[in-house]
């Protein structure tokens, strides 16, 4: 049984810090991700960064499976809309991937945001991970666009979803 709650902070700054990064050090190593090609990627991301995001609006949520913490999803309000958010840091296990333990923290993320009169959501993910892009796809996001940037070592994918 997954239970989703909104995280107790700053209580849970630290366990928020790590599930993250596990979860994203998979993918960074699958892809070739350091601290020096790909500073900001969440397997790297550091405690005063996760506190950064939540001063600036950030709200993240937990889903455990028993006593354990298996996941994490964040959303954030698009400062430029009265209707759009941003997902942010899914992040599921390892050990507890395969579970829809991250299709039960989007649908909550997505009920999170219909409660706030949202009605989209947007994601940036790494373009090349085909396996995690055909997932959100088949979950209902749509691509909007593909982008490169000079200072990462992948093309971002940018998706949404109409909740």
């Amino acid at each position: 049984m997954i239970e989703i709650r909104q995280a107790d902070l700053p209580a849970e700054l630290k366990e928020i810090q790590n599930i993250i990064q596990k979860s994203f050090l998979t993918v960074a190593d699958d892809f070739g991700f350091t601290k020096e090609n790909a500073p900001t990627n969440p397997a790297f991301i550091s405690l005063d960064k996760v506190k950064e995001s939540i001063e600036n609006g950030t709200e993240f949520f937990i889903a455990k499976d028993s006593d354990n913490k298996a996941g994490c999803i964040a959303i954030e309000k698009d400062p430029k809309s009265e209707d759009n958010y941003f997902l942010e840091r899914l992040a599921v296990l390892p050990e507890h991937r395969h579970n829809r333990i991250g299709q039960k923290l989007l649908d909550y993320a997505a009920s999170e945001i219909k409660k706030r009169n949202g009605i989209s959501a947007g994601i940036a993910i790494v373009d090349e991970n085909k396996r995690l892009k055909e997932w959100y796809i088949n979950y209902g996001f749509k691509v909007n666009g593909v982008k490169t940037f000079p200072h990462l070592p992948f093309t971002v994918c940018f998706l949404s979803l109409e909740v």
